[in-house]
């Protein structure tokens, strides 16, 4: 009798349990911390969409974006263990930062472009135009773009002055350009009522992609079933925001109470004519693709212009292509 009624309070218990577990949620959101390289703005509005229309909740994550600044070094608290990934501003940049001796990895990349712009007074009508012109640029440029430019058009680093961030010093003298960003500067020119020629250097070749996903190799091993929903949500949300951007920009001018509706309705009308998140390989590979021969056109640039040490860093340690391949989001 005694050995009978055991298994039938293991039943009635296995089955009270089902019954708890039915109506229990499937499983608790997994926090997930994102960290963006400046302030709110159009250029991240993929990722506000995607916490504004609940994707990476479907996805089963909790997601909180937090901004970077000029003054906040985004690298240093990813590694501090303050935020799960964060935005890149180029594949480039992040495969230099390797070679600094921090071991992170591009898992996705949301603009097929770099949005990196020289700007310049209407008589210039192409890059060869601005030889001999006086050029503003940002420190960083030396580590990035400005080889390329010297190698591609014979530029020089005598017609190079330093860049402040400030767009007078171009609107006072039409003999200057400057450097800026596709959905930016141009933006701040136009409303001072300038006539400008905008140049993109991804039109001409420049290989970087920019606005990544990069994560610690730590992260990517141990937190792989995050980052897989973290990109594909995000590409979720790319798509969204570029059909109405209105449930993100909401939480971008939040974030960031300085962002006006102008500003934001010109930038996402850029990043949608230049096709900065859906054109290239991401209309046939899906949106945030890398792929191995722009990796390796970006890897060989920084290689050339001496910018990388080959032997200091692994082309194959500076990306995956696991997570972009099975999120294939098409525009």
């Amino acid at each position: 009798m005694r050995q009978h009624f055991a298994p039938t309070l293991g039943r009635l218990a296995a089955a009270a349990a089902l019954a708890i577990a039915a109506t229990a949620p499937a499983h608790a959101e997994d926090k997930f911390v994102y960290m963006t390289n400046w302030y709110a703005q159009a250029e991240h509005g993929g990722f506000y969409q995607a916490v504004a229309q609940g994707i990476y909740k479907k996805y089963g994550l909790d997601v909180t974006i937090k901004m970077g600044g000029p003054q906040v070094n985004i690298t240093q608290m990813m590694a501090a263990g303050q935020a799960d990934c964060i935005m890149g501003s180029s594949d480039i940049q992040m495969m230099q930062v390797r070679e600094g001796g921090v071991p992170v990895v591009n898992v996705a990349a949301f603009f097929q472009k770099d949005p990196q712009v020289l700007i310049a007074h209407d008589d210039v009508k192409k890059f060869e135009d601005l030889k001999g012109k006086t050029i503003l640029i940002g420190s960083q440029a030396n580590r990035g773009y400005w080889p390329w430019l010297k190698a591609k058009f014979g530029f020089t680093d005598e017609q190079t002055r330093p860049y402040t961030f400030n767009i007078q010093p171009f609107v006072a003298d039409k003999n200057v350009a400057q450097q800026g960003y596709l959905t930016s500067e141009p933006y701040a020119i136009q409303k001072a009522g300038v006539k400008a020629t905008v140049l993109m250097f991804s039109d001409h070749g420049f290989p970087s992609y920019a606005t990544t996903v990069t994560c610690m190799d730590k992260t990517v091993k141990e937190r792989a079933k995050q980052v897989a929903a973290f990109v594909k949500a995000s590409a979720e949300g790319w798509k969204s925001y570029l059909a109405d951007p209105a449930p993100a920009n909401a939480l971008i001018k939040k974030d960031n109470p300085n962002m006006t509706d102008d500003q934001l309705a010109y930038s996402v009308a850029k990043l949608k004519e230049m096709g900065m998140v859906t054109g290239g390989d991401a209309q046939t590979q899906g949106i945030g693709v890398i792929t191995d021969a722009r990796t390796k056109a970006s890897y060989d640039f920084l290689v050339s212009a001496k910018l990388l040490d080959p032997a200091k860093v692994d082309i194959a340690k500076t990306y995956t292509t696991e997570f972009v391949k099975d999120a294939k989001v098409l525009p």
